[in-house]
């Protein structure tokens, strides 16, 4: 067989330049040549996939929409960057570090090949407070176009899950109180505050998504939902906590 000298395309170039400052292999971008900015969701998208191969497993993501009945947009999430309540995060994880309180459902089946909403559904386990920090691999947050963001899985840094909370289907986001500390002042206090008050319509819609990409939802998959809160750039050596009335409390210290 004859060996392939074909070029990278644009798409995994852009992956594998996000991913070496990731690892901490390169310092944060400071600009990039034209022709490797994506010029749709669909290449955005593209990219993304081409991290997920780089990364290691994917076992979750994050899924939001900016009202209840405009399309969504999502980034897998790899195993590295999810971690459980009470974490110390290291100083050198992150490049920026954007709090932000947000609801996430983890499912405890596989998800396929029936891709109903009812069936989608049905394998969902548990709903859980959570912390995503967000970040970039860029010079600074929103300092590159929408769809540049995107490609870097949407400014995903990490997911602090707290404890589950297994009646979800009788859990009204829209209705739940939650306050967050940081450094043990409180930040934001809100009933509410997702912008989709129905998260199960995320769900379902990222169940299709991710099978149409070819990265079905497994079981275990954790999906975050959105912010609640907004994000708050912290500096190192800082506590977040989030108190929701009904799903308890989750905390993380980054370093």
């Amino acid at each position: 067989m004859a060996e392939n000298h074909s070029s990278p395309t644009s798409s995994l170039i852009l992956a594998r330049t996000l991913h070496v400052v990731r690892q901490g292999d390169a310092p944060p971008i400071i600009s990039l040549p034209p022709h490797l900015l994506p010029d749709s969701e669909e290449a955005a998208y593209e990219v993304q996939n081409h991290l997920a191969s780089l990364g290691g497993p994917v076992r979750g993501w994050k899924v939001g929409a900016s009202s209840s009945v405009s399309e969504p947009s999502a980034a897998p999430l790899h195993a590295e960057t999810l971690f459980s309540d009470g974490v110390i995060l290291p100083a050198d994880f992150f490049n920026h570090r954007g709090v932000e309180a947000e609801i996430a459902y983890r499912f405890d089946k596989a998800v396929g090949p029936d891709l109903s909403a009812d069936a989608i559904l049905s394998a969902v386990g548990s709903v859980h407070p959570a912390i995503e920090v967000v970040d970039t691999r860029f010079i600074e947050p929103g300092c590159q176009s929408r769809l540049t963001h995107m490609a870097d899985q949407q400014n995903h840094g990490a997911l602090i899950l707290g404890p589950a909370y297994s009646d979800w289907r009788n859990f009204d986001p829209a209705q739940e109180k939650f306050v967050m500390r940081i450094d043990h002042h409180r930040v934001s206090e809100k009933v509410g505050g997702n912008a989709v008050n129905d998260l199960t319509r995320l769900l379902v819609w990222l169940a299709n998504h991710a099978s149409k990409r070819g990265l079905p939802i497994e079981a275990g998959t954790v999906v975050t939902t959105g912010s609640l809160s907004g994000a708050f750039f912290v500096p190192h050596r800082t506590h977040v906590s989030v108190q929701f009335n009904t799903l308890g409390t989750v905390t993380a210290f980054l370093e």
